[in-house]
């Protein structure tokens, strides 16, 4: 078997070698791994998307037609070209669309959602010698000699890595991510073209805003492609989640492991998304299930995994088991924050507004002058909100008629640039999360009693104690 050449898992062809399918070669896309490939790459499209731009512009003012800034920028070649460099380029920049598109979900136009969309779902992977290089560079040139076969082609590709099934000599079946070459040292200078595209497309929040937001994305990013500490945060969900029945957790391997090499037991099960098909019975149960996770993550485990993209989660048919994946997003919950959560929790499940209002400003979730210059529209999200969840039945995540709702309430108080502000950083991961299951759960049409799920978390967990100044 020459250098270029892999086992393949049995089954893949007949003489156990690996030949590129025509399917494969389509998919398969070398990250562009140095500096200033990445750096050209984005000037291109800063570039190409300011020169739709320009075209556009000067289409509509030969045919009289109005200009909309956001218009311009969101036409069909502005759309395909946005989409096509962020996936070509992966790492930070392709993981920040996908973070934006569950973030922001509802209340983004079409055309972008459809760009971001693609991001989520995006799966080109490293051509086989480029996968070889960061193998040899990891375990050494005589890497093969570990495994009775390696699957070169990814049975997942996603921002940071892609995943590959292997089976060791001692017959342990195992799944590892490998890191795509560059992603690591190429974060922050990702982050920040990511935001001058954003800039330039109209879509980047206010200047007063843009280093917070940018601090915590590198910090969280940074977090994210260290495979050893995310190997740790594994093992303490499968230590939290022992006693626990529904759930699996995968087994790190260390001794394969390395910071750009994750190796873990390979868990069967297929995407979560597969329990829009099952009964409702069975589907509802499922999804409760995840709810509640999240609860105890919030209030009983101190630590969240706070990207809730909907590939982070496997579902077994045969048991009704939610297989838990990817763990890099990991990180601690802040106590004031748990806290909060908390207080505007049970404020709601009583139906005081007041109370309401009062711990949602104490949270930082909304400044006070929010609600001096705008009470009527507050008021209104408020009762919105406590009407959904005091409500002593199954919560129809598939109704999504209040959105609207809360989104035009949202946008005219957005409007007001007196009332801008950027909300504590620790609050923006959970309500990532928080946020990002209601969207799954609006996916699979899901149902579920969030007021006995809520109140039953609540009943047997204590505040954290906040440490003092």
């Amino acid at each position: 078997m020459d250098d270029n050449t892999f086992d393949n898992e049995p089954g893949e062809d007949g003489d156990g070698g690996f030949r590129d399918r025509p399917e494969d070669k389509s998919r398969q896309r070398a990250v562009p791994s140095g500096r200033m490939a990445r750096i050209g790459t984005f000037g291109r499209l800063v570039g190409g998307v300011a020169g739709g731009m320009a075209a556009e512009g000067a289409r509509r003012l030969r045919s009289g037609e109005p200009i909309n800034p956001r218009d311009l920028v969101l036409t069909p070649g502005n759309v395909q070209r946005m989409t096509d460099r962020l996936s070509h380029l992966r790492g930070a920049a392709m993981k920040m669309g996908q973070t934006i598109s569950l973030d922001a979900g509802d209340f983004l136009p079409d055309e972008l959602s459809k760009i971001l969309a693609t991001l989520r779902d995006q799966a080109n992977f490293m051509p086989t010698k480029q996968l070889d290089k960061v193998l040899k560079a990891e375990w050494g040139a005589d890497w093969r000699k570990q495994f009775r076969w390696f699957n070169p082609r990814p049975i997942a590709a996603a921002s940071i890595g892609q995943v590959h099934k292997a089976l060791t000599r001692d017959g342990e079946l195992l799944a590892i991510k490998v890191q795509y070459p560059g992603v690591a040292r190429s974060i922050d200078s990702d982050v920040d073209n990511v935001m001058t595209l954003l800039k330039v497309a109209g879509f980047a929040p206010p200047e007063i805003e843009v280093d917070k937001l940018l601090a915590a994305a590198k910090r969280q990013l940074h977090e994210e492609a260290d495979y050893q500490r995310e190997g740790e945060q594994m093992q303490l969900y499968r230590e939290k989640l022992a006693d626990t029945e529904g759930f699996v957790v995968p087994r790190l391997h260390e001794g394969l492991t390395r910071g750009s090499i994750l190796a873990m037991s390979f868990e069967e099960g297929v995407s979560i998304e597969a329990l829009a098909d099952e009964p409702d019975e069975r589907r509802d149960e499922v999804y409760a299930r995840l709810l509640r996770l999240v609860a105890r993550e919030l209030f009983e485990f101190g630590i969240m995994q706070t990207d809730p993209n909907f590939a982070n989660f496997h579902f077994r048919r045969e048991t009704g088991e939610i297989v838990l994946l990817d763990f890099g997003a990991c990180r601690p919950v802040d106590p004031a924050v748990a806290n909060g959560y908390r207080a505007m929790l049970i404020a709601g499940l009583k139906g005081d507004r007041e109370e309401v209002l009062k711990e949602t400003i104490n949270a930082g979730f909304m400044m006070p002058i929010v609600a001096e210059k705008h009470p009527e529209r507050v008021n209104r999200m408020i009762e919105i909100v406590i009407s959904e969840m005091r409500e002593d039945r199954k919560f129809d995540f598939g109704d999504r008629a209040f959105v609207p709702l809360l989104r035009e309430e949202g946008y005219a108080i957005a409007q007001d640039k007196d009332t801008w502000a950027f909300p504590p950083v620790e609050t923006l991961f959970v309500q990532r999360k928080v946020s990002g299951t209601a969207l799954l759960g609006a996916r699979l049409k899901a149902k579920a009693n969030v007021r006995r799920i809520t109140e039953d978390v609540l009943g047997y967990t204590e505040p954290f104690p906040v440490p003092q100044p």
